[in-house]
């Protein structure tokens, strides 16, 4: 039997932990932890994040940003940086512990401590009807540490051991072991 719960907590999950790095107008670093954001289509992504953000004046400044993946080994630096705001608190990277790096291919850094990188152009900034900013942008390069690709030289999850936001328990989990064959284990009902 099934139990009407309403709407308030909308669960859609896994929400994937997003970590925004952008420049601002001096060229000092800044992050920000977004989880409601994912692939849009196959070289873009879009990001929702609210209006009074030091992440989108620097994004409307630059036009470019890197998203990068918080993983099991950093969680807390992860979440410390969707608490403090880069308006607030200036220092949030050192607090955080994390080396910012220039990425090759757009003018945003990367983390050295997250180990998968999306390097990003703006698309474009659209204001919705809810008062929330989206974002979208071209991925213009990946970028992996070598300790997480796989023989082939391919990402290995399993290695990032990504986290993902469980809102429903306001808790951070990683994402499982496979479980399937993707566009494979579906022929058999073929």
């Amino acid at each position: 039997m099934r139990k009407e719960l309403g709407t308030k907590g909308v669960v859609v999950t896994p929400l994937p932990v997003l970590i925004i790095g952008t420049y601002d107008e001096n060229g000092k670093p800044d992050a920000m932890n977004v989880a409601w954001g994912g692939q849009c289509s196959e070289k873009h992504i879009a990001l929702n994040i609210g209006h009074v953000r030091k992440t989108r004046d620097n994004i409307e400044l630059k036009h470019e940003f890197t998203v990068s993946f918080a993983t099991r080994q950093t969680v807390v630096a992860a979440d410390y940086v969707g608490i403090i705001s880069g308006l607030k608190d200036g220092e949030k990277i050192a607090k955080a512990g994390w080396t910012a790096t220039k990425a090759p291919n757009v003018d945003a850094p990367l983390f050295d401590e997250l180990p998968l990188a999306l390097e990003c152009r703006l698309t474009r900034i659209e204001e919705t009807p809810e008062g929330e900013i989206r974002i979208v942008g071209e991925v213009v390069n990946v970028s992996a540490d070598e300790r997480i690709l796989n023989e082939r030289g391919k990402i290995d999850l399993g290695l990032l051991q990504p986290i993902m936001f469980d809102s429903a328990a306001l808790a951070y989990r990683v994402v499982g072991e496979p479980v399937g064959n993707a566009f494979k284990d579906g022929m058999q009902l073929k």
